[in-house]
């Protein structure tokens, strides 16, 4: 067994207390119904009571967003994990993230002079092209190569790569432009339509779907890509198939919402925890509901303000105290 899969597979304890973990599973339900029924009761500066019109096109469309946000990036960061053997992996590795950016750095550099093409949804939708073509190419890498150590490589030079262009491309931008571009670098789940909405479900569930049939080949190559070929798996088709589901949910979500960090990397580990096992079968739902429950915790802190807060910096407070814990609480074990 090749030795970075030997201390991975040390990381994973299977639970021997199944009670415990269907206690787990409902405490985690009730919390995220609790997050979900808050967020909706926040806005404006504080906990409030909502006329329709505001519940229905302000605040369920910025919940609904939360949950698919949340869900997608942790299934993301899942498969992430186990196809890179690196607990600490995280769903914008791949340079799905940077694509976004320079998509968006683009439309603000060429249509940022009018006010009439450069919108809120113009940056969403060169970002979402910029996030397709990292997604093409990263898909087309693992394709060819079999080594997830190359593809690994490859999406993070990928990734500077791309952050190198936003920043040169940057500088030729206005005033106003840089403003509509900063903000949506910041991230939020607000100011999505139900159309748009609908999309960032459709990209989850069809990445959903590609996860759950590549589960069992995400279980085996959790033991090294030697071990995986040993056992007959095809270690191509495990990361084409992870490539596939991950650049598409997480380069729809990026595209409306921005680079959101932190959830990818924390829910997985949550996950695991709470079900006490690595099989792909139990830790994806259950990563899907703890990233969910992570966004709109970052989304109810980012609302309670007078002035609401870039939600990626939210989850950045939520998300860096939680994986130093869980480190600590590794290096203890």
């Amino acid at each position: 067994m090749a030795e970075g899969g030997h201390r991975f597979s040390e990381y994973y304890l299977p639970s021997t207390n199944p009670p415990l973990v269907t206690l787990n599973r409902s405490l985690l339900f009730v919390i995220l119904i609790v997050f979900l029924a808050l967020d909706l009761l926040v806005g404006g500066g504080g906990m409030s009571m909502a006329t329709g019109a505001v519940l229905w096109k302000l605040r369920v469309p910025r919940v609904l967003t939360a949950v698919i946000a949340g869900g997608a990036l942790a299934a993301s960061g899942a498969q992430m994990q186990a196809v890179f053997r690196n607990p600490l992996a995280d769903p914008h590795i791949m340079g799905v993230s940077g694509g976004a950016g320079l998509g968006a750095a683009i439309a603000t550099m060429v249509l940022g002079t009018s006010a009439a093409l450069f919108t809120g949804v113009t940056v969403a939708v060169a970002a979402f092209l910029g996030a397709f073509l990292a997604a093409a190419l990263v898909v087309a890498v693992s394709a060819r190569f079999r080594s997830a150590t190359t593809l690994l490589v490859f999406g993070v030079m990928l990734g500077f790569i791309f952050s190198a262009l936003s920043s040169v491309l940057q500088y030729t931008a206005g005033e106003e432009s840089l403003k509509l571009f900063y903000s949506w670098m910041a991230g939020s789940f607000s100011g999505s339509r139900y159309f748009e909405i609908v999309l960032m479900a459709v990209a989850l569930v069809i990445g959903l779907i590609l996860a759950f049939c590549n589960g069992k080949g995400l279980d085996i190559i959790l033991f090294g890509e030697e071990y995986a070929t040993l056992s007959g798996a095809s270690t191509r088709r495990i990361l084409v198939l992870s490539m596939l589901s991950c650049c598409l949910m997480t380069g729809t979500v990026t595209a409306f919402c921005g680079p959101l960090g932190f959830v990818g990397i924390v829910a997985p580990h949550i996950a695991r925890r709470l079900t006490g096992s690595s099989t792909h079968r139990q830790v994806l739902p259950c990563s899907l509901a703890t990233g969910a429950a992570l966004a709109l915790a970052a989304d109810i802190l980012a609302n309670i303000w007078p002035i609401p807060l870039p939600v990626g910096s939210t989850l950045a407070l939520i998300g860096i105290p939680l994986i130093l814990i869980l480190l600590l609480r590794q290096r203890h074990a």
